[in-house]
């Protein structure tokens, strides 16, 4: 005998509540609806359903925990959906009446969108080129070859798309539903298939989206666009579009959340002296008043220029960074200036002196140091000799 309790995933004590709380959630997870064409996901399901039948019912749940095993045969009402029926609701997919399958859903695509700061900022709509699945322009999806009748009802299933397949087991006999063989769960046979796409209803092209952008969307996120992938057939929806944002690089502006940076150029002179400057924002213009006496890495915020924030309100911030250069070919005016400057400031400034005649002003002070020693040994081995005599 299986063990009821394990297949249920619940303890030999659980109460009647547990125990549907348990059997929903696997009935659920391996409905054939949710696993089609997975053989052992219908095995599964099937043995859900047996569990729960003895296991819901008081009489045959206290024969099986006394003896292993249940006398009589569980009334399935012909058809385990029966049970699912009476937990979930008669209407609930797949419950009660199977009907046949409507078709195929088409498949979800996915594609990469290169988008600009301005479309992010705007909210725009963009038009995405891509190849996917669309109905056949010759049959509109109808898979037969029009005009020819070049469809029938598929006799073994009389148009439902399932058979019913008895089974023996311990509990009688027990009777579930499959996709037929014969039609593939589509009730209908095709006769005369479509000659463009060769009875699959669909063919490959390109095509374009329109996709409109929410407003203030960056690089790295990820687009659901329903109902925009490859299209279904037998009238069965169309798959979504998920596409995967990048966001191109700006000429002058850089994004950082919801901000956006500029780096002004600034000379030495428009830095200590202070100058007005027009800023470009993405709104068009705007003037800005550096100050005297700015440093290196001074920031000025224009408030509410940069983006949208996205899926709320406000905007974040357009930031201006100083960068100060400072110039490597001054011409002789400029020059002298600069050094009238720095004496004034009493800033000190380097010599113009040559490495080389630096060089050579070493070696010349070294030369005068050695003849200098020479000159007092000389002398004082003189001494010594004096002294000796």
């Amino acid at each position: 005998m299986p063990d009821y309790y394990a297949i249920l995933e619940v303890e030999r004590t659980a109460d009647e509540k547990t125990i549907k709380a348990s059997y929903r959630k696997l009935a659920l997870a391996y409905h054939p609806d949710r696993n089609r064409g997975n053989a052992e996901a219908e095995e599964k399901f099937k043995a859900i359903n047996e569990a729960y039948a003895v296991l819901s019912d008081a009489d045959k749940r206290a024969r099986y925990d006394r003896y292993g095993s249940v006398d009589e045969s569980i009334p399935m009402g012909g058809d385990i959906f029966d049970i699912f029926a009476s937990v979930f609701g008669a209407n609930f997919g797949g419950g009660g009446v199977r009907t046949r399958q409507q078709g195929h859903p088409g498949e979800d695509l996915e594609a990469e969108l290169v988008i600009t700061l301005e479309q992010a900022r705007d909210g725009a709509t963009v038009a995405v080129e891509l190849e996917r699945m669309k109905a056949c322009h010759h049959c509109h999806g109808d898979r037969a070859e029009p005009g020819t009748g070049g469809k029938r009802t598929c006799d073994r299933c009389a148009g439902a798309g399932q058979v019913r397949v008895q089974s023996q087991s311990i509990f009688g006999a027990v009777v579930t539903a499959r996709a037929c063989p014969d039609c593939h769960g589509d009730g209908q046979i095709i006769t005369e298939p479509c000659r463009i796409c060769n009875g699959r209803g669909r063919e490959i092209g390109k095509d374009s989206v329109d996709v409109t952008l929410p407003r203030g969307i960056d690089g790295g996120y990820r687009l659901r666009v329903p109902r925009e992938g490859n299209a279904g057939t037998d009238g069965a929806p169309a798959g979504d579009l998920y596409l995967y944002l990048q966001l191109e690089k700006h000429p002058f502006l850089e994004r950082v959340g919801d901000d956006l940076h500029f780096e002004l150029d600034l000379g030495i002179a428009q830095a200590a002296l202070g100058a007005s400057f027009v800023i470009p924002t993405l709104d068009g213009e705007e003037e800005l008043q550096v100050p005297s006496g700015t440093q290196p890495g001074t920031t000025f915020r224009l408030r509410g220029r940069g983006m949208p924030r996205l899926r709320q309100t406000g905007n974040g911030d357009q930031i201006v960074t100083a960068k100060v250069h400072v110039p490597t070919d001054l011409s002789g005016s400029a020059r002298e200036h600069l050094e009238a400057y720095a004496a004034a400031a009493g800033e000190e400034t380097a010599e113009h002196v040559s490495v080389a005649d630096k060089v050579k002003g070493f070696f010349h002070g070294r030369r005068k140091k050695g003849r200098s020693a020479d000159k007092g040994e000389d002398q004082a081995e003189r001494t010594e000799q004096v002294g000796a005599d």
